[in-house]
């Protein structure tokens, strides 16, 4: 089973690459937590989709970290890895989230679990993820998703996107829904719609890009890619974002999503503000006992 790790991003909100900003004394980062979370459940591998310009950093922390513990691959998310009929291009912002996904085939046989860089899942998740997965067999398109409630998952300091997620009688996802500018107001949590509040209730599950799939899923990401890269190859603007991919085979019912509900508190950097709260939480959390005092010895 493998661990599929997002940290291609750059974080321009949070001004920085915060995938290697430390959130405890020992410099331990989120995907550090995110890592042993993963091995304690029972995860073999971990798959990180960098950037080329930071890839040697990248290596330096984690493969002395991570060695004996877990196997490790690097990959390279790079904005010319695209079907050579839509070369050259001047694009110099990644692909998005399904590309990056993409990027990591070559690395993944058997089911697997993807995730932000960034955010603080919490073991539980993980715990329940692999319980899902691996009584899937390789060929299944049974998929499944880590559902969040709204409210567990704002940022006291701005606004964030987040991904309404209608889900039916069977807990398995209907549709997505991106909603842009979430914030908590005095009164009610809204989302901003060609300039409108919307009211967006507490307990809406939201998807925090935690997603479980067998191999099955990279085929429909290269023909989606395709399809999206003849309209967009020459939008630098344009992103091919996972949870569109998601739609679209729900929509085609070619898979199903089971929705695996969390009433954990999320914890994430999306602006640098937020680190202060998660560097409190982790330190609780390894007061109470959930965590080693140093993860990695």
């Amino acid at each position: 089973m493998t661990l599929v790790i997002l940290a291609a991003g750059l974080g321009s909100r949070y001004g920085g690459l915060k995938q290697l900003d430390a959130i405890s004394e020992n410099n331990e980062t989120i995907i550090d937590f995110a890592i042993f979370d993963a091995i304690q459940v029972g995860f073999e591998k971990v798959v990180f989709v960098i950037q080329k310009e930071f890839s040697q950093q990248i290596k330096e922390i984690y493969i002395p970290r991570l060695q004996n513990k877990i196997a490790v691959s690097f990959v390279c998310q790079e904005t010319n890895n695209i079907p050579k009929k839509f070369l050259p291009i001047k694009r110099t912002k990644p692909w998005g989230t399904a590309h990056a996904l993409l990027t990591a085939k070559k690395e993944v046989d058997n089911n697997f679990c993807v995730i932000n860089a960034d955010d603080f899942y919490g073991k539980e998740a993980f715990k329940k993820m692999y319980s899902f997965l691996k009584n899937q067999p390789v060929n299944s398109y049974k998929f499944s998703m880590i559902g969040y409630l709204v409210k567990n998952t704002l940022s006291d300091n701005g606004s964030v996107s987040r991904g309404e997620c209608i889900v039916n009688n069977k807990k398995e996802l209907v549709q997505i829904h991106e909603r842009k500018a979430i914030v908590k107001t005095q009164r009610e949590i809204v989302y901003n719609e060609n300039n409108k509040e919307i009211p967006l209730n507490k307990n809406t599950i939201v998807s925090m890009n935690f997603w479980g799939f067998t191999p099955k899923i990279f085929s429909e990401i290269e023909h989606q890619f395709y399809t999206f890269l003849e309209k967009n190859s020459n939008n630098n603007e344009a992103e091919f974002y996972l949870p569109s991919v998601v739609n679209n085979l729900l929509e085609s019912k070619k898979a199903t999503v089971n929705v695996i509900k969390t009433t954990a508190i999320w914890m994430g950097v999306t602006y640098k503000n937020d680190k202060e709260k998660v560097v409190l939480g982790i330190k609780k959390m390894k007061e109470e006992g959930n965590y080693p005092q140093k993860l990695w010895s």
